[in-house]
């Protein structure tokens, strides 16, 4: 169960740092139109907010060393995969209004059901 709580955390912190990354380059993306991509690189290199989202990419990456000391890097894998492409679309959607089509839904889905089967299965 702890695996699972922290296999949380890095999802929660991974989409947390990846909405805010998101903000953050939109921020300085006229940068690239104009002056080009090393200016662009710099600028988002040097933002408040995409420094704000790497330290917390940090933070969870720091994480995942005890998730993945505790459990199959297989199952843990698939167990953050699942938890973070079902809760980014439901960000994504409250945040920023990309609506997953019903197609994009159905797969989501199924990844779910294949990550429960990794699980059932995992000492097999």
């Amino acid at each position: 169960m702890l695996t699972i709580i922290l296999v949380l955390i890095v999802t929660l912190v991974t989409i947390g740092s990846q909405l805010i990354l998101k903000r953050g380059i939109g921020g300085v993306v006229g940068v690239l139109h104009a002056d080009g991509p090393i200016a662009f690189v710099w600028a988002a290199a040097t933002s408040p907010i995409v420094i704000t989202a790497l330290a917390l990419q940090g933070i969870g990456y720091v994480v995942w060393w005890f998730v993945i000391s505790q459990e199959k890097l297989t199952v843990a894998f698939a167990i953050s995969g699942s938890f973070f492409y079902l809760v980014m679309a439901a960000a994504s959607w409250y945040f920023y209004q990309e609506r997953p089509n019903l197609q994009q839904w159905i797969g989501l889905f199924l990844i779910t059901i294949g990550v429960l089967l990794v699980n059932l299965y995992k000492d097999a």
